[in-house]
Protein backbone atom coordinates (compact mmCIF):
# COMPACT_ATOMS: atom_id res chain seq x y z
CA UNK A 1 0.00 0.00 0.00
CA UNK A 2 2.89 2.35 0.70
CA UNK A 3 4.02 2.11 -2.90
CA UNK A 4 0.74 3.65 -4.09
CA UNK A 5 1.63 6.86 -2.25
CA UNK A 6 4.30 7.40 -4.92
CA UNK A 7 1.45 8.05 -7.33
CA UNK A 8 -0.05 10.89 -5.30
CA UNK A 9 2.42 13.67 -6.32
CA UNK A 10 2.09 13.05 -10.10
CA UNK A 11 -1.70 12.93 -9.81
CA UNK A 12 -1.78 16.18 -7.84
CA UNK A 13 0.60 17.91 -10.29
CA UNK A 14 -1.49 16.70 -13.25
CA UNK A 15 -4.74 17.91 -11.67
CA UNK A 16 -3.24 21.32 -10.86
CA UNK A 17 -1.84 21.64 -14.39
CA UNK A 18 -5.23 20.77 -15.92
CA UNK A 19 -7.01 23.31 -13.72
CA UNK A 20 -4.41 25.98 -14.55
CA UNK A 21 -4.68 25.42 -18.31
CA UNK A 22 -8.48 25.40 -18.11
CA UNK A 23 -8.42 28.69 -16.17
CA UNK A 24 -6.06 30.37 -18.64
CA UNK A 25 -7.92 29.09 -21.69
CA UNK A 26 -11.30 30.47 -20.65
CA UNK A 27 -10.94 33.87 -22.27
CA UNK A 28 -8.46 33.00 -24.99
CA UNK A 29 -10.96 32.60 -27.81
CA UNK A 30 -12.41 36.10 -27.85
CA UNK A 31 -15.80 37.24 -29.08
CA UNK A 32 -16.69 37.43 -32.76
CA UNK A 33 -19.44 39.78 -33.88
CA UNK A 34 -22.50 37.91 -35.13
CA UNK A 35 -22.63 39.87 -38.39
CA UNK A 36 -18.96 39.12 -39.08
CA UNK A 37 -19.54 35.42 -38.41
CA UNK A 38 -22.52 35.35 -40.79
CA UNK A 39 -20.48 37.09 -43.51
CA UNK A 40 -17.62 34.60 -43.09
CA UNK A 41 -20.07 31.71 -43.36
CA UNK A 42 -21.63 33.16 -46.51
CA UNK A 43 -18.18 33.60 -48.10
CA UNK A 44 -17.22 30.03 -47.24
CA UNK A 45 -20.44 28.61 -48.67
CA UNK A 46 -19.96 30.52 -51.92
CA UNK A 47 -16.41 29.24 -52.26
CA UNK A 48 -17.52 25.63 -51.69
CA UNK A 49 -18.91 25.29 -55.25
CA UNK A 50 -15.55 25.97 -56.86
CA UNK A 51 -13.32 23.09 -57.81
CA UNK A 52 -9.59 22.89 -57.48
CA UNK A 53 -9.11 21.89 -61.10
CA UNK A 54 -11.82 23.48 -63.28
CA UNK A 55 -12.13 21.98 -66.75
CA UNK A 56 -10.34 18.78 -65.80
CA UNK A 57 -11.77 15.36 -65.14
CA UNK A 58 -11.83 13.94 -61.65
CA UNK A 59 -8.99 11.61 -60.83
CA UNK A 60 -9.80 7.94 -61.28
CA UNK A 61 -9.67 6.01 -58.06
CA UNK A 62 -7.96 2.65 -58.58
CA UNK A 63 -9.95 -0.42 -57.66
CA UNK A 64 -9.03 -1.94 -54.35
CA UNK A 65 -7.20 -5.25 -54.49
CA UNK A 66 -9.34 -7.76 -52.63
CA UNK A 67 -6.54 -9.83 -51.24
CA UNK A 68 -7.50 -12.72 -49.00
CA UNK A 69 -4.00 -13.17 -47.66
CA UNK A 70 -3.72 -16.62 -49.26
CA UNK A 71 -1.34 -17.21 -52.13
CA UNK A 72 -3.12 -18.84 -55.05
CA UNK A 73 -1.31 -20.23 -58.06
CA UNK A 74 -2.74 -19.28 -61.43
CA UNK A 75 -4.73 -22.08 -63.00
CA UNK A 76 -3.08 -24.00 -65.78
CA UNK A 77 -4.36 -23.84 -69.31
CA UNK A 78 -6.53 -26.85 -70.07
CA UNK A 79 -4.73 -29.57 -72.00
CA UNK A 80 -5.91 -30.21 -75.50
CA UNK A 81 -6.30 -33.82 -76.43
CA UNK A 82 -4.87 -34.63 -79.85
Amino acid sequence: MDILFWLVPPVVVTAVAMAWVAWLGREGRGEVDRDVAVQRLADALQREGRTLNPGRQALRVPERDRSTGIAVRPSRAPRRSA
